[in-house]
C-alpha cells in the first residue's frame, strides 16, 4: 500500500499515476487540514510564458503537462495565451518575448476583438492551455473514487508519499511560503476566450476565462508567510490591472477573494526529495498544476514494480 498524504494537486496528481500503475494507493489528509492553495490557482498550463523567470527545467518538462491534463479532463481549453502591454510599456513586451520561446507576434484584437484599440501589439502563445483548477482537482477525485481509492484520516499503513506543502515544512527545512492573491469577478460585458497576461513593471497580473462571464485576477506573488484574507493593497491593484486591460471590468462583481501560501524551495524549483522514511513531492512554488503531473510521473516511473511496498527502494 502507498500512502499519498495531501489532497492538493501534487497529492492527487501522485496518487493518479501511481493507481494507473495498478498500484495500491490510499489518500489521507485530516479534517482541520487547511484548503489546498492549488484551489486558488489560476489553472493555466503555460509552460513557455513561465520560460519569462522560470528555470529551463520548468519550460521543458512543464510542455508534458499539456498532454497529461486532456487525457483526463474534459475540461482543458487549448487557445493558447495572449501576452499584452500597455503602450508605455512596450519595453516589458520586448523583454518578454526575448526571455520567452513558442510565440508569435500578433496584433492582440486579431484574437480578442474586444481589445481592439486598446494594445497595438501582442505575443500568443498556441500552445498553451487553461482549465477550471477547482474543477480539474474535482474530476481527478471522482476519478480516484471510481477506481477504488480510499480517501481518509488518520495514519499511513504503508510507504508515504508527502504532498503536503508547507504542513511538511517539519521535514524540510528549507521549504518557505510564498504568498499569492487573487480575485474572482463576475463581468458579463467583458467576452475573452483565453488567458490574457497584462505586462506591468510593477503588478503584471493575469485574466483567466472561467465561462459563464466569470474571470479569475492573479496574482500577486509576496515573500511571505503571513496568512490571511486578500489585502486592500492587493485588491486595488489587481482591479488597477483587470480594468486596464478591459474597462468593462469597472462593473464587475467581486464574487470571491483568496490569499494562499505556496510551497516554494530556495531555487523555485518543484521536486521529488527522497527520505528514508518518505518521498517528497514539494516545492511547486507557482507551477503547481504545470509541474505535478510530470513529477506524479516520474515517481512512479521509478517504483520498481506493481508489487512494491516499500518506496525507499525506488529512489
Amino acid at each position: 500500500m502507498i500512502s499519498v498524504l495531501g489532497t492538493g494537486v501534487a497529492g492527487l496528481c501522485a496518487a493518479t499515476a501511481l493507481t494507473e500503475r495498478g498500484l495500491p494507493v490510499e489518500v489521507i489528509a485530516p479534517e482541520d487540514a487547511p484548503a489546498p492553495a492549488s484551489l486558488l490557482a489560476g489553472g493555466m498550463l503555460a509552460p513557455f510564458c513561465e520560460g519569462e523567470s522560470a528555470p529551463a527545467v520548468v519550460v521543458s518538462k512543464g510542455q508534458a503537462a499539456l498532454g497529461w491534463w486532456a487525457a483526463r479532463m474534459p475540461g482543458v481549453v487549448r487557445r493558447g495565451t495572449l501576452v499584452v502591454a500597455p503602450p508605455r510599456d512596450a519595453a516589458e513586451l520586448d523583454r518578454f518575448a526575448r526571455a520567452t520561446q513558442g510565440h508569435r507576434a500578433v496584433s492582440p484584437a486579431d484574437l480578442e476583438p474586444e481589445l481592439a484599440g486598446r494594445f497595438a501589439r501582442g505575443l500568443h502563445f498556441p500552445e498553451e492551455a487553461h482549465m477550471d483548477p477547482r474543477a480539474a482537482l474535482a474530476h481527478l477525485r471522482e476519478r480516484l473514487v471510481a477506481q477504488g481509492v480510499a480517501f481518509r484520516e488518520g495514519g499511513p499503513r504503508g510507504g508515504i508519499v508527502d504532498c503536503r506543502g508547507l504542513a511538511a515544512a517539519s521535514h524540510l527545512p528549507d521549504l518557505r511560503a510564498v504568498r499569492g492573491e487573487m480575485l474572482e469577478l463576475c463581468a458579463p460585458d467583458v467576452q475573452l476566450t483565453r488567458p490574457v497576461r497584462l505586462l506591468h513593471p510593477r503588478f503584471p497580473c493575469y485574466v483567466v476565462p472561467r465561462g459563464g462571464g466569470r474571470y479569475m485576477i492573479g496574482a500577486t506573488m509576496v515573500e511571505s508567510a503571513r496568512p490571511g484574507p486578500v489585502t486592500a493593497r492587493a485588491v486595488m491593484e489587481l482591479l488597477s490591472a483587470a480594468y486596464t486591460l478591459h474597462p468593462g471590468f469597472a462593473e464587475a462583481e467581486v464574487i470571491a477573494t483568496g490569499a494562499g501560501l505556496r510551497p516554494a524551495f530556495p531555487d523555485n524549483i518543484p521536486a521529488l526529495r527522497h527520505a528514508p522514511d518518505r518521498t517528497h513531492l514539494n516545492g511547486l512554488y507557482r507551477h503547481g498544476f504545470l509541474m505535478a503531473p510530470v513529477l506524479a510521473e516520474e515517481l512512479a516511473e521509478a517504483l520498481p514494480s506493481p508489487s512494491s511496498k516499500d518506496l525507499t527502494h525506488a529512489h
